[in-house]
């Protein structure tokens, strides 16, 4: 089993959770009250609000992002928690089913991200809360997949990925891609996110 990685999915999968939570309570006090100020509405760049009321905010047959989360998120703690006190071993075509899965939730989370940085040009902080932890449960899926080799690669292929693996490079490739994430957000709105 892959210890480290299931806590790695527990964790974020909670905090995006949480993240999701927060934004469906900020949804309906803004559908209360249209007007209203956010708590996490901090300054002109970083406004949950501005991207509330976007189209992308419920472009997944009109469902607002967040309770699509609601939905999501418990899974995949439920299946860090049975792999890691219950004992859980998954068959390939679970994890399979489970990195896919994962994998269009990163990939929906970053077309969110890139709508905020360059068509919105606002950013809500707990949308970053989510597209952090959606890279960090994508990584630990991936760890788990690839260890188990999941997608039947050749055995010479698959040493070379164990390999890499054992050497840990994977985490300074995840690392290097955050750094790059929050170097966009910099050269896009520089000061003006202290503002």
């Amino acid at each position: 089993m892959h210890k480290k990685s299931f806590w790695v999915l527990l964790v974020f999968a909670t905090v995006a959770l949480i993240a999701a939570f927060v934004l469906s309570l900020e949804k309906i006090h803004l559908l209360q009250e249209p007007d209203a100020i956010l708590s996490c509405s901090l300054n002109v760049v970083l406004n949950c609000s501005t991207v509330m009321q976007s189209w992308q905010s419920t472009a997944f047959f009109g469902i607002p992002n967040m309770y699509i989360g609601l939905m999501a998120f418990p899974v995949l703690i439920t299946v860090a928690v049975a792999a890691l006190w219950g004992g859980a071993r998954y068959s390939r075509n679970f994890l399979r089913t489970m990195t896919v899965g994962v994998f269009l939730g990163t990939v929906f989370a970053y077309w969110l991200f890139f709508s905020s940085l360059y068509d919105i040009r606002v950013l809500c902080p707990w949308c970053l809360v989510v597209t952090v932890s959606c890279t960090l449960m994508l990584a630990a899926t991936l760890h788990i997949g690839l260890k188990e080799n999941i997608w039947n690669v050749k055995k010479k292929t698959n040493a070379v990925v164990q390999s890499f693996l054992n050497s840990g490079y994977h985490q300074l490739v995840v690392a290097a891609w955050l750094v790059l994430m929050v170097a966009l957000v910099f050269m896009q709105f520089g000061a003006a996110l202290f503002a």
